[in-house]
């Protein structure tokens, strides 16, 4: 095992400067998602010339799937690249980043993929900040031959991986009757029922269970003061350890807004407005392997699966199609924030740049292992089948 990691290292360590390149590009050039065209083809061009048979725009216009297939049997291995940037503060997530480490560790394994057999996938998957590509992905079938999808997300510390909540994003709309200020009896007002709806909703928050988070803004409530609103509306995200629970607790907010259109004499319509998200299935077995390569790599203070849910992801749709690990690498300070521009900054820094070269090694030797350890493969694969039962 030792000689196959070293000839992955070698192409790692060799390539570095080639993905420093992609990685810079996308910080320089940041597209939003469901927008990356320049991004998805800087990205499997390279593929492309590094040998991968490429297939764009499979599912989403701005997706991609290359894949290396050998001829000796064995299991499909996907390494996930995100890639969308955020408004404002660009890469502020290090998806860049993460695209960088998901090629690089596929390069590394397509090196001895021939020795050791299966199949590779570097699969490319847009949009996760708001629209959720990996759902589209899932949903089309992308992951169900997938035998395990292995990524790492960057920032300030070293871990194999978090729960997250499942995300339910819904919209009230609300529709009543203008009338002049002074003549309020004969119109019925919208935003009435919204804000009725609001305060209707906060009381919830007393009844839901631990881990569960509402949020909600009034998107529209009226043009002029002196015109009773016909229209206004509310966005809320609706979060919970499970889509069960979230889809639960929306189901109870769906009756207050009821409650407050009868006592308002409105009506409304209920919509989801962007793409929920499935909580992250955690594989336990993947967890540990990630954690003894970081070891093996140097790396230090690694934290264990976070098992309080904070925050939601995309990735929670592939965890319940294939066994999944979204890893962690510290690339920058207790003192940057998430979604910034300093942790855009970070992403082409001399500690992005070995995070880089350490999450891609982690995650190619887990590869490594899954393809030729048969037993470890279906120890992963029992304990997914396990979960998803339960």
């Amino acid at each position: 095992m030792n000689e196959l990691y070293t000839i992955m290292n070698q192409s790692i360590d060799g390539n570095i400067e080639e993905y420093k390149k992609l990685v810079k590009q996308m910080y320089d050039h940041p597209e939003i998602g469901n927008q990356e065209f320049e991004t998805m083809a800087l990205l499997s061009n390279y593929l492309e010339e590094k040998g991968f048979d490429v297939k764009r725009a499979v599912v989403v216009p701005t997706d991609f799937i290359a894949e290396y297939k050998t001829n000796k049997t064995g299991p499909k291995i996907a390494f996930m690249c995100e890639y969308d940037a955020l408004p404002e503060v660009g890469h502020g997530c290090g998806h860049n980043l993460i695209a960088g480490i998901g090629i690089a560790a596929g390069v590394a394994l397509k090196e001895i993929a021939d020795t050791i057999g299966g199949t590779i996938q570097v699969i490319g998957t847009p949009a996760e900040e708001n629209f959720g590509g990996k759902v589209s992905l899932s949903e089309a079938g992308i992951f169900d031959d997938v035998d395990v999808a292995l990524m790492v997300h960057p920032g300030n510390q070293n871990g194999v991986g978090s729960k997250s909540q499942a995300l339910n994003p819904l919209k009230f709309e609300f529709f009543g009757k203008n009338a002049h200020g002074c003549h309020p009896q004969v119109g019925k007002s919208a935003l009435d029922a919204a804000v009725l709806s609001y305060l209707n909703i906060n009381l919830l928050r007393q009844f839901v269970e631990p881990g569960t988070h509402i949020h909600g803004i009034i998107k529209n409530g009226g043009e002029a003061a002196n015109v009773i609103p016909g229209y206004a509306s509310l966005e809320y995200y609706f979060r919970a350890p499970t889509m069960k629970y979230a889809k639960y607790v929306s189901q109870r907010a769906e009756e207050c807004v009821k409650g407050a259109c009868l006592a308002s004499g409105t009506t409304y319509k209920m919509s989801t407005y962007e793409c929920p998200y499935d909580d992250t299935l955690i594989n336990y077995t993947l967890a540990t392997m990630l954690t003894e390569k970081y070891q093996l790599l140097g790396l230090e203070d690694i934290q264990p699966v976070d098992e309080v849910a904070a925050g939601s992801t995309d990735v929670g749709a592939t965890s319940y199609r294939c066994p999944t690990i979204q890893g962690r690498i510290k690339i920058c300070g207790d003192e940057v924030n998430g979604h910034s521009k300093e942790m855009a900054e970070a992403t082409i820094s001399e500690l992005g740049t070995e995070a880089l070269k350490n999450a891609a090694k982690g995650i190619a030797y887990v590869a490594c292992d899954l393809i030729v350890d048969k037993e470890k493969l279906k120890i992963v694969k029992d304990e997914f089948e396990s979960a998803i039962k339960n």
